[in-house]
C-alpha cells in the first residue's frame, strides 16, 4: 500500500519563487510506486491543492488534510519543499509537531537557530577545526552607526539579512561609503542583520543528511562565482557560476570536511538533508563556517541534486530515502 505524501511549497517571503521550482523537481522524482503525491501550495492567503482539472481545494488546517468529492485524504508524512518562512524557519515544523505528522526537515527548535546566521554561529562555535569570521550582528531597534562598526571589524564586510536566504539582500562593502546603504538594503529583509568581515578563500558547499546508514556526507561542490560572490543571480541563473562537484580538495581536505560537517551537524541536531556552506581560507587551509541552510534547494540549478548524483545515486532514491527516514521516526515513536 502506497504512503500519502503532502509536498508542500509556496511561502510568505521572496524565496517562495524558488520554492516552487523546487517542487517540480521534487514531484517529477519522488517514486510513484511507493507514494501518492499531492502538492500543497501555502501563502499567506491559503493553503491549498490544484488537482488535475485545475480546481482548487482548501486544506483543513485543523488536522491538514484534504477533502476531493467527498474523499477525506490524510498525510502519512510531509516532504517540506518550502524555502525562507514558514518551511525553514520552524514555524511549520511546531504545527506539524502537534498533529504527530512526521516530515523529513530540522525540527523546529534547530530550524528556527538555524534560519538566524548569527544564533547558529553561537551554536557551532567549538566544533573542532571549524572556524568563524568576526561579526557585529544588529538589530532595527538598536541602530549602530557604521563609524562604531568600523571600530569593531575590518573592511571589507559582508552585510546580511541575519534570517533570510538565498541571498536576497546581502551585498559585500569595500569602503566605509557603501555600508549605509548596503545596511538600508538587508534591513529591508529583515530586523536584524550580521556583518562579518570578509575571509579570502574559495566557496564550498557539502550536503549532509541522516540515511539508513547514519549520518552521511556528500561530495561537497566548489563555487567559483562570476560575480563579486554567490548573490541570488548567480545562484539561480545558468551561467552565472561554475560549480565543481567534487570540489578541487586534496585528500585530507575531503576527510577533514567530512568530520567537521558531520560534527555540525550533530551539533545543531540537524535531520535530513542539510547543506553547509563554508570558505576554506586562502594560505591557511582552515576551513571557516558561512551558514546552514536546512531546507536547501532541489531545482535544476541546485546544487544537492548535483552532489547527489555524485555520489553515484539518483534523486528518486535519494528523496524515498528521506520520505522512508521520517516515516520511520513515527514507528519508533509508536514502538
Amino acid at each position: 500500500m502506497k504512503n500519502t505524501i503532502a509536498l508542500v511549497t509556496g511561502g510568505f517571503t521572496g524565496e517562495s519563487a524558488i520554492s516552487f521550482k523546487s517542487a517540480e523537481v521534487i514531484e517529477r522524482n519522488i517514486d510513484r510506486e511507493k507514494f501518492e503525491v499531492y502538492t500543497i501550495i501555502i501563502t499567506r492567503e491559503r493553503w491549498y491543492y490544484v488537482d488535475e482539472n485545475a480546481l482548487l481545494h482548501n486544506v483543513d488546517k485543523n488536522d491538514f488534510s484534504l477533502t476531493i468529492q467527498d474523499k477525506v485524504i490524510r498525510f502519512d508524512a510531509v516532504f517540506i519543499g518550502l524555502h525562507g518562512s514558514p518551511g525553514e524557519d520552524g514555524k511549520l515544523q511546531g504545527y506539524f509537531d502537534m498533529l504527530g505528522i512526521p516530515y523529513n526537515t530540522c525540527d523546529a527548535a534547530t530550524s528556527a537557530i538555524t534560519m538566524n546566521k548569527g544564533y547558529t554561529k553561537a551554536v557551532v562555535d567549538g566544533v573542532k577545526d571549524l572556524y568563524a569570521a568576526r561579526s557585529v550582528q544588529l538589530f532595527s531597534h538598536t541602530p549602530v552607526s557604521p563609524e562604531d562598526l568600523l571600530k569593531q571589524l575590518n573592511l571589507p564586510l559582508f552585510i546580511k539579512p541575519n534570517s533570510g536566504g538565498s541571498s536576497i539582500g546581502m551585498s559585500k562593502v569595500k569602503l566605509a561609503s557603501e555600508l549605509p546603504e548596503a545596511l538600508e538594503r538587508a534591513f529591508k529583509e529583515d530586523s536584524q542583520v550580521l556583518v562579518e568581515e570578509f575571509i579570502a578563500g574559495r566557496e564550498f558547499t557539502v550536503g549532509v543528511y541522516k540515511g539508513k546508514e547514519g549520518i552521511q556526507v556528500l561530495p561537497c561542490t566548489e563555487i567559483i562565482s562570476s560575480k563579486e560572490f554567490f548573490d541570488f543571480e548567480a545562484k539561480y541563473t545558468k551561467g552565472m557560476t561554475e560549480e565543481i562537484t567534487p570540489g578541487r580538495m586534496s585528500e585530507e581536505e575531503v576527510k577533514r570536511v567530512g568530520v567537521v560537517a558531520a560534527e555540525t551537524y550533530s551539533k545543531l541536531n540537524c535531520n535530513g538533508i542539510v547543506r553547509i556552506d563554508y570558505i576554506l581560507e586562502e594560505g591557511t587551509d582552515k576551513f571557516f563556517f558561512i551558514e546552514v541552510n536546512t531546507v536547501p534547494g532541489q531545482t535544476e540549478t541546485s546544487l544537492i541534486p548535483q552532489q547527489v548524483i555524485a555520489s553515484g545515486r539518483t534523486i528518486q532514491d535519494f528523496y524515498t530515502e528521506l520520505i522512508e527516514m521520517s516515516l520511520e521516526s513515527v514507528k519508533k515513536l509508536v514502538v
